[in-house]
């Protein structure tokens, strides 16, 4: 067979987001967004001899830090798309930065309450007004990031590319349609908590130093403070528990592999093992087994599943019943 025909029936394992590319923009500028304020925060606080200024600045570097994390899982799957070397493609690479971003949530959720702890224990003076007007600057910016990465974290993604392969002992026969399913992009869902993890502790502290500043209750700030650890480590647990249903393929989508099963599972034909597993925002990996007592060809089985929203990757083998 001529090199050029076999070309015809190889395919790409190209897995990532329909809007991949946008989304690496987007993620790149909440970056620089939030390495400008750092920055601005800690030069400010140095100047004016402000801790919360230099608190809430070094607390911002954590935060950009899980960015760069995202931005550079965008950047690292795009670059590295057509290596071989990665079996099914780098789709999973934001999920795995989805979940240590979710680790570094997971930290800072324990290092606000620990901080909260301890000024109930031992209560602080509070410069009200410059605190205030720190815990204002913090939710413009954050509020800004998040409209930057509304569009991409409120819709679900897909890509419009698919592969199909079933093999009986010699015979192999491939298509390719168009498939589209929707998937949440961990990486970016995981940038977004972020920045709505910065905008309600600003929203939760801007109401605390209110209550404290007009009642005396200094308690106020530290005991809202831990309502936020608790509010951002359940956010953390969702991402943690997202990402990493990804990366251990979980079983990805229970009504399409229903969907799967009813469409071969026609005569006497039977589905005796099917695994179903992301491999990137919007695509599906499925590997089947179907026994029948009269099989057919393995073309008559792919034609079954033709059209299937997100089955990005098909394998099907076919086994006679000796009885």
């Amino acid at each position: 067979m001529h090199s050029d025909s076999i070309e015809q029936w190889t395919h790409d394992h190209a897995f990532l987001g329909e809007k991949h590319d946008e989304n690496e923009r987007r993620t790149w500028l909440v970056v620089v967004l939030t390495l400008v304020m750092m920055v601005g925060e800690i030069v400010a606080g140095s100047l004016f001899g402000s801790m919360a200024l230099l608190a809430d600045g070094w607390h911002m570097g954590t935060h950009a830090a899980a960015l760069g994390i995202a931005a550079f899982a965008y950047r690292f799957a795009r670059r590295h798309l057509g290596n071989a070397h990665f079996t099914f493609g780098t789709g999973k690479f934001g999920d795995l930065a989805a979940f240590a971003s979710a680790i570094i949530l997971g930290l800072i959720a324990v290092e606000i309450a620990y901080e909260s702890v301890l000024r109930l224990i031992n209560p602080v003076s509070i410069v009200y007004g410059e605190a205030m007007a720190v815990a204002v600057l913090g939710l413009g910016v954050n509020l800004l990031s998040a409209w930057l990465l509304r569009d991409s974290h409120d819709h679900h993604h897909g890509h419009e590319h698919g592969h199909s392969h079933a093999h009986d002992d010699d015979d192999h026969d491939h298509d390719h349609p168009g498939h589209h399913h929707h998937h949440h992009d961990n990486n970016l869902r995981a940038a977004y908590v972020h920045v709505m993890t910065d905008a309600a502790t600003s929203v939760l502290a801007i109401a605390a130093l209110a209550v404290a500043m007009y009642s005396g209750w200094v308690w106020a700030d530290p005991a809202v403070g831990l309502i936020g650890s608790v509010v951002i480590a359940s956010w953390a647990f969702g991402l943690v528990k997202s990402s990493g249903a990804v990366l251990l393929d979980v079983r990805a989508d229970e009504k399409l592999e229903r969907v799967i099963r009813a469409r071969m599972e026609v005569g006497d034909d039977r589905v005796t093992d099917l695994h179903l597993w992301q491999v990137g925002p919007g695509h599906c990996a499925v590997l089947l087994s179907v026994v029948s007592d009269k099989p057919r060809q393995p073309a008559v089985y792919k034609r079954r599943l033709a059209g299937l929203k997100g089955l990005s990757h098909v394998t099907v083998e076919v086994e006679t019943c000796p009885h």
